[in-house]
């Protein structure tokens, strides 16, 4: 893999920029939508397959996107909520997040994140599986 690209899903544009900002300044090639119907042509578009989405979008929520995205195609997807109460473990785990993370966000774990999935997915690409 040589572009190591991320999506953001995020309706507050003061994450958006933050993230992509750290992100894009280690290297990886970062999209951003504001809500599901965006994600989703971007990733259509653009074959994404690590994303940060944020569970309490306006219209379709993170969790009806990652359940979407989730049947659609192989991806590594994190959830980001600031309400822990409101979105449970279980049902992030059954749309198909790989993991939940509480707003705000050390700087550090994202990037954790975001390197560990790209590991994961080199290590699947030695399988030869169909990739987007």
């Amino acid at each position: 893999m040589d572009e190591k690209k991320i999506l953001i899903v995020d309706d507050e544009v003061t994450i958006l920029t933050m993230l992509s900002d750290i992100l894009s300044t280690e290297g990886y090639t970062v999209r951003t939508a504001g809500n599901a119907k965006e994600a989703l042509n971007v990733v259509r578009q653009e074959g994404i397959m690590v994303m940060f989405i944020d569970l309490n979008l306006p219209g379709k929520n993170g969790l009806e996107l990652g359940d979407e995205i989730h049947k659609q195609r192989v991806a590594i997807m994190y959830a980001l909520t600031g309400d822990p109460h409101f979105f449970g473990l279980m049902n992030c785990r059954v749309a198909g997040f790989d993991d939940l993370f509480l707003k705000p966000i050390p700087i550090d774990t994202i990037l954790k994140a975001a390197a560990h999935a790209f590991e994961k997915i080199e290590r699947w690409e030695a399988f030869e599986f169909d990739l987007p």
